[in-house]
Formats: C-alpha cells, structure tokens, sequence
C-alpha cells in the first residue's frame, strides 16, 4: 500500500486511521479495538471464528483472481477448533488475500478492506458499527465535494482561456475572406495543437479509440489535466499574438505541459491539491 493517503475519522471517542489506495479504502482494525476490552487480541479472536474465516473467503473469491482457493480449504477445515490459530498475516502469506493487510512501521497495524472492516465492526457491536459506517460515508461524501469544487473551478478556467484562445486565432490565423465552415476547421486544428501538447491525441484519434464514450477527452480529463490545459491556452495565445508556427508552438507547448504534470503529480503537489 505504497504512496496511500491517510485519512482520520472519530468514532465514539476513538480516532480510526483510513488508508486509501487506487481507489480502495482501508480502515485500521487497530484502531477500531482501542478502546475496547482485549484491545489487538480481539482481532485474533475474531480471525478464529469459523464464520469469519467462510466470509473472508467469500470477499477474495469476488474480489481477488489471485486469491490461493486451495489453502484457503485447508484453513475453512481446521477452523472453529481450539487448536486453531490465524493472524491477518498468516492470512495474507497463505492465501494471498487483498482484503486483509498487515503493516509495520509508519501507518503500522491490521487493515482491512472496507467491507470486511464493516464486518468486523459488527462482531465488535452493532452501534459502533452503525457510527462507524455513518463517519465514513461523511468522510467519502466531504472528499466527493471538494473534489467536485477544485474540477469544476478548473474547468471554467479552462473554458474561459479558450475564449482568449480563439480570439487570438481569429485575430491572426482565420484569413478575412473564410466561410464560417472553413472557420471551424481552424479553430478545430487549433484545439488540436492542445490536445495533442496535452493529451497525446486528436480530438479525432480519441474519438476512434474510444468510441463507446460519451463527449470529448477534456470531459475526461483529470483535474491537473485540466489545469495544465488552462494554463497552455492562455500561452498559445501569447505565441500565436508572437507569430510563431504551428510546428513550433506545439513542440514549446508540449514541453510546458510535460514539465507542468510532472509538478503537479509529485506527491508532495498531490498531497497539497487534496488538503
């Protein structure tokens, strides 16, 4: 769980670390049994349990084309006995689940996928789970808006520099003498250029490689992609007002946009967007 973003929900009292990863959440078993009696011994205890066991088992087979079926027999046979014994790690080396994840150091503990946190919840008290539930749809719900914000304000600066934009390609690039048809064939090759310095592609080329979509890529696009796609707007305009070729804005534009992503994807700039 490499380069995951660390979240903190409040449940009854307790502070419960959420680790998300590729559009996957964790949530810390824990620091869901602090505060109850047994503390980390629950989980083991919980791990036993036959009935856990057959629902792990079931979330993998759905959720995990890796997941060792055969070990996992073996493990569903011996469990419910006194005897027997399982940590989330031995869990995990056996079977080669997803679900469970056993961490050292840093963000260290038990987690578990979101489902089967819900799960384990339940066995811990049907109340702690309802208000563990309740805190983290908040959670997703806060996330959804702010992330829905910082899009849409992006993507009305975008549309607003493509206004500049295409001033400036009627100012010094539609010839006066054009048919409104052949005027929107420039303004097309134009948004073209930025497509291409940006996205890789024509409007055209990611039409026919995508054809079930709906819209065009900037539809698609990702908040940095479209920040960046408003900033290269704005400098095309300035290098068309300067009279530089097509060829040559699209080489300049295409290594401001490369230098522009590789900021914005950092991780330090990832973390920064986000908070």
């Amino acid at each position: 769980m490499s380069k995951a973003k660390k979240s903190t929900i409040e449940v009854q009292g307790s502070s419960i670390s959420i680790l998300s990863q590729q559009g996957e959440d964790y949530i810390s078993l824990t620091d869901m049994v602090r505060n109850f009696d047994g503390g980390g011994a629950l989980i083991e205890q919980w791990l036993k349990n036959k009935d856990t066991v057959l629902f792990l088992g079931v979330w993998e087979r759905i959720n995990n084309p890796d997941f060792n079926s055969l070990e996992f027999e073996g493990i569903k046979n011996e469990a419910g006995r006194n005897s027997f014994f399982l940590s989330a790690k031995k869990w995990i080396e056996l079977t080669g689940a997803k679900g469970l994840i056993a961490r050292a150091g840093r963000y260290g503990g038990t987690y578990a996928h979101r489902d089967i946190a819900f799960e384990f919840g339940s066995w811990l008290s049907p109340e702690f789970k309802l208000y563990l539930i309740k805190e983290f749809q908040r959670l997703k719900e806060d996330e959804n808006r702010r992330l829905s914000l910082a899009w849409n304000l992006n993507r009305t600066l975008s549309k607003l520099n493509y206004r500049i934009h295409t001033d400036a390609i009627k100012a010094h690039l539609v010839p006066a003498a054009v048919t409104a048809s052949q005027a929107t064939i420039i303004y097309a090759h134009e948004a073209d250029v930025l497509n291409v310095a940006l996205f890789g592609q024509t409007a055209k080329q990611w039409r026919d490689t995508n054809p079930e979509m709906e819209g065009n890529m900037r539809e698609y696009a990702t908040i940095e992609q479209l920040l960046v796609l408003a900033n290269i707007e704005g400098m095309n305009a300035e290098l068309i007002h300067m009279g530089l070729s097509q060829g040559e804005r699209l080489k300049r534009l295409n290594a401001i946009a490369i230098r522009q992503m590789q900021v914005l994807t950092s991780a330090a700039a990832i973390k920064q967007l986000k908070e």
